[in-house]
């Protein structure tokens, strides 16, 4: 199969951090496909790379980044981008075109900087979780990324000696710290696809045998609209808030995929995205964009090299996506 053999190549280059050498020379493999698939291909302002079949009055793209984190899987991203041409490859229909954008890991800088924008824009990816596979479905079609609420919780203490501070007098800023953890976690349970995180936890004066006067943890909180991002963030009580709205995809790209997924006699399963994506920057700047999932197996691992999706759900993936393109196109 083509799409795991360039997906092989991709994953030989090793990590590939936006921006670095290793990025570029994929880039560099990438645009030696478009060449062989008959694109034209540009390279803009932001180092985004695109390929397009000429002509055409509507511009439709698909495509993904070809960036990973350190000690990624080789399907994050890259099979969006080889998926992509598969499909474009397939129909040849002008107008259509793939892109692939820099730097998706650490911000979407490629997609933030995108300077050509096209009219349409449908991006296949893994799903990056275990949706899909508990389902026992193989394609997934997205109707939203999340929005999110980052920041922190500050809780205030009184050291003391660890050995010496009887337990009924204690004011320990951890125990408050932990209490806030379940409580978080609580407050998303309670809140359909939200989902709440402490990722970090710092504690003064940080000594073993020191009760902890102070403590700051981060708080990451993500909902699919914006009105259960305002109850989550309302129950968590989020300190210099940091909020990114959630981006809905497009209903009419959402409806071609649905129609193509069913017409593979697969249920055409519906579900948000809590992962950002280059589809979301995308949708936000107002393009109408939509997303088809792969599922992911391995329990839905992702940024880890136990990442993995089979080559019979790539296969339908990409009949998926070669008649949502040409749906869009004509």
């Amino acid at each position: 199969m083509r799409i795991l053999d360039r997906l092989e190549q991709l994953a030989a280059l090793g990590d590939r951090i936006g921006y670095s050498p290793e990025e570029d020379a994929a880039h560099e493999l990438a645009a030696d496909w478009f060449r062989e698939a008959r694109l034209e291909v540009e390279v803009d302002a932001a180092g985004n790379l695109i390929g397009r079949i000429p002509g055409g009055a509507h511009q439709v793209w698909t495509g993904s980044h070809l960036d990973t984190v350190a000690g990624a899987g080789r399907f994050d991203g890259t099979l969006g981008v080889v998926a992509g041409l598969e499909a474009v490859e397939r129909l040849g229909t002008p107008g259509l075109g793939v892109v692939v954008f820099r730097d998706e890991e650490r911000g979407c800088a490629g997609s933030r900087g995108c300077t050509a924008r096209p009219d349409a824009y449908v991006e296949l990816h893994i799903e990056q979780g275990p949706t899909l596979l508990r389902a026992d479905v193989p394609l997934g079609v997205v109707t939203a990324i999340v929005g999110y609420v980052r920041g922190r919780r500050t809780f205030e203490g009184t050291p003391g000696h660890a050995g010496t501070t009887p337990m009924d007098v204690r004011e320990d800023a951890l125990v408050a710290a932990a209490e806030f953890v379940l409580h978080a976690r609580e407050v998303a349970r309670g809140i359909d696809g939200a989902v709440a995180t402490v990722g970090q936890v710092t504690v003064e004066p940080g000594g073993t045998n020191v009760i902890p006067g102070r403590v700051v943890v981060s708080v990451d909180a993500r909902a699919p609209d914006a009105a259960r991002l305002d109850r989550l963030a309302a129950g968590l009580e989020i300190e210099e808030p940091v909020r990114t709205e959630p981006s809905p995809m497009s209903e009419e790209i959402r409806a071609a995929l649905r129609a193509e997924v069913e017409a593979l006699g697969l249920p055409a399963l519906e579900l948000p995205s809590g992962a950002g994506h280059d589809a979301g920057i995308l949708a936000s700047a107002g393009i109408p964009s939509g997303m088809l999932f792969v599922r992911s197996l391995n329990g839905g691992v992702s940024h880890n090299a136990a990442e993995l999706s089979s080559a019979e759900d790539i296969a339908l993936a990409v009949d998926a996506l070669t008649g949502t393109l040409g749906r869009l196109a004509s």
